[in-house]
């Protein structure tokens, strides 16, 4: 049990030290083409900012560098920050506890607010990036500013990655659990957020569930997510529209990361924030590196 214990764990904190090495020095160093344009004015077309928040591990350089400059053509104003950075880790984002990435989205909003003029923003989210959001939403004040929310890999249950929720409860017996879980928080705030049946978990999950009532969400997930299991973790209830990628295209391959970096996915992305202008989804193969769509 030990033994297993001590795996799980060890492959939960790869997810905090999996990415490639990126070069971001502050929170809004290096963003992806199209992105942090402060000039940017909202059009009567596309009056909602958005902003891009990145999964655990990445930057917003990393996760966002296919779908930003896509919207950005669309005419939207485009904005990204990379958050809950340890400094011990200055490559990775979203290492510290939600509690700590939270009020870091909700100044960024509020800068992104003041410089455009707009009343609200709509969020895009990959991983991590659709559920420390929700804290920020139900407990920090942020439901006022968000008109649309588009969840890529979306966790709201959490995860049970290697079975690492069900092992650290089968460890409570043995007194196991809470320190690994602490060895793991020491590298990744967050990941042990994260896990099914976590206190985080239950907190996003209280009085009602996730969602926030006035938020247009929208949730697009893949039965090959290997990070998020069962992949349905991020399904909400309605109005909220869930859209699961092989559903749409049966032979699309997408796993976790490659969620953000699909022109499938992309034009999902597009319908969500523009309904009105919905068209629709092309099917290819990936990878996913084609044109985008049009």
């Amino acid at each position: 049990m030990r033994r297993t214990l001590v795996l799980a764990a060890l492959a939960c904190a790869t997810l905090a030290i999996s990415a490639s090495p990126a070069l971001a020095e502050s929170s809004l160093a290096n963003p992806p083409a199209g992105a942090n344009n402060w000039s940017c004015k909202p059009s009567a077309a596309h009056p909602d900012p958005v902003v891009l928040v990145h999964g655990l591990s990445a930057t917003m350089g990393e996760n966002w560098f296919y779908m930003s400059p896509l919207l950005a053509a669309r005419g939207y104003c485009v904005f990204a920050l990379t958050y809950g950075l340890d400094p011990r880790f200055p490559y990775f984002g979203g290492v510290l506890p939600i509690e700590q990435s939270a009020p870091e989205l909700g100044a960024f909003v509020d800068k992104v607010l003041a410089a455009t003029g707009a009343s609200k923003v709509d969020l895009v989210g990959h991983s991590e990036g659709t559920f420390m959001p929700e804290y920020w939403l139900k407990y920090l004040g942020g439901a006022s500013k968000v008109a649309k929310y588009v969840a890529l890999a979306p966790l709201y249950q959490g995860t049970d990655l290697a079975d690492l929720a069900d092992f650290a409860a089968a460890g409570e017996q043995f007194g196991l659990t809470q320190p690994i879980l602490d060895l793991v928080a020491n590298f990744c705030g967050s990941c042990g957020e994260f896990l099914h049946g976590s206190a985080m978990v239950q907190k996003l999950n209280a009085n009602g569930g996730p969602e926030v009532p006035g938020i247009q969400y929208t949730t697009i997930m893949s039965k090959y997510d290997e990070l998020v299991v069962p992949y349905t973790s991020g399904v909400l209830p309605p109005p909220a529209t869930n859209i699961v990628i092989q559903n749409v295209c049966p032979t699309d391959l997408d796993e976790h990361g490659l969620q953000a970096f699909d022109p499938a996915v992309a034009q999902m992305i597009f319908n969500a924030l523009d309904p009105a202008t919905a068209k629709p989804v092309q099917c290819g193969v990936l990878p996913p590196f084609g044109p985008p769509p049009s």
